[in-house]
């Protein structure tokens, strides 16, 4: 018997399981389950990390000094205020460790990113999940959730799964509205595909308040999922505190060099985002035209829901789907079993994602 005993909060932790990228026995496969950019990495960036090889004995700069500026001069931010990571996903858990505990609670939106709770568990503190209206993170309810013993709250703007968001007036409204004492922490990691005018990343309210926290990743328009890399924009006083928990070399040189040719490739970002500012309300569309609801999504996927189908429900068309060599994302792990989450993938993939759920529902598309 171990007798070693584990700290509060982790056996109640459910492991996070990403988008799966196999399935057995087929050949060739669409892979619209993990909202990877639709058109992969960026030359530039590809090149670079490429020609990295002969490097991988050195240490990478600790600081991260060439990436942070690169992403100052892109995104208009201070670059002593950008801290990276690996991934954003390494950023949520160290401002969970910096900030919460046992007896602390983490507020999160109802169908929010699974690592918030995730990350919340791992320090003993309570995540504490507020209701959505319409599949949309809900101020008032946000605000109503907050406690004394309230340390975090995090708002994905846009939401992971549903693809909705909260206008700028209704992210300064949640702001205003707590105590000085809890870190609001914006993950705006699809910020890069919103187009609405009333959007905002969050970035202006880092910079006027200091319990702000922007976070931001590589994997999702830069197509470097695979090399982890994510940055955070925060006040002096939340830098000095994670630079004192993460990691001496938390992002490997080769992300550095692949992550700061990718942001300063405006051409190929701009290329992404048009592709997808094309082929999502394409998707969007013609699920509706089947009879499906799909959400309003402002990211690079798209929530589309199956209540009221009877037998022609979300598990059921995920099989239907694999049985033609398509994965897409099965939402039940976010309370959302009637729900698929799709990819913005090629042109070919997503005309292929529409025809085949069309099969599945009998139906012809438009």
């Amino acid at each position: 018997m171990m007798d070693m005993k584990v700290q509060p909060g982790i056996m109640d932790i459910a492991p996070y399981v990403g988008g799966e990228s196999d399935i057995d026995g087929a050949e060739e496969i669409i892979k619209l389950s993990s909202n990877e950019g639709a058109l992969g990495p960026s030359p530039e960036a590809s090149e670079t990390y490429a020609a990295l090889q002969g490097e991988l004995h050195r240490y990478p700069d600790g600081e991260c000094t060439a990436l942070r500026h690169a992403i100052g001069e892109v995104h208009g931010v201070d670059p002593a205020g950008v801290v990276c990571g690996s991934g954003s996903d390494e950023l949520i858990s160290l401002l969970c460790q910096s900030y919460a505990g046992p007896g602390d609670e983490v507020v999160y939106s109802q169908h929010g990113f699974l690592m918030y709770p995730i990350s919340a568990k791992a320090v003993g503190a309570t995540p504490v999940a507020a209701p959505e209206t319409d599949l949309t993170a809900n101020v008032d309810a946000l605000l109503a959730a907050v406690t004394d013993k309230t340390r975090i709250l995090f708002l994905a703007n846009p939401n992971n799964p549903t693809g909705t968001y909260l206008p700028a007036d209704e992210v300064i409204r949640l702001r205003d509205g707590l105590r000085n004492d809890v870190l609001l922490v914006i993950d705006a990691a699809y910020a890069e595909y919103v187009e609405r005018a009333d959007y905002t990343s969050g970035i202006e309210l880092v910079e006027t308040h200091d319990n702000v926290v922007m976070t931001r990743t590589f994997s999702k328009i830069y197509g470097l999922g695979g090399i982890r890399l994510g940055w955070a924009y925060c006040s002096e006083s939340v830098v000095g505190v994670l630079h004192r928990v993460r990691g001496p070399f938390n992002v490997n040189g080769a992300a550095q060099a692949a992550g700061t040719a990718a942001v300063r490739d405006a051409a190929f970002t701009e290329k992404v985002r048009a592709h997808n500012a094309k082929w999502l309300p394409w998707t969007r569309d013609q699920l509706m035209n089947l009879g499906l609801f799909a959400t309003d999504s402002v990211g690079n996927f798209v929530l589309v829901c199956f209540n009221g189908l009877a037998d022609k429900n979300a598990e059921a068309a995920d099989a239907f789907l694999k049985q033609n060599g398509i994965i897409v994302r099965h939402m039940a792990g976010y309370g959302l079993p009637e729900c698929l989450r799709i990819t913005i993938g090629s042109e070919s993939e997503m005309m292929a994602v529409v025809n085949t759920l069309a099969r599945f529902l009998g139906r012809n598309t438009a």
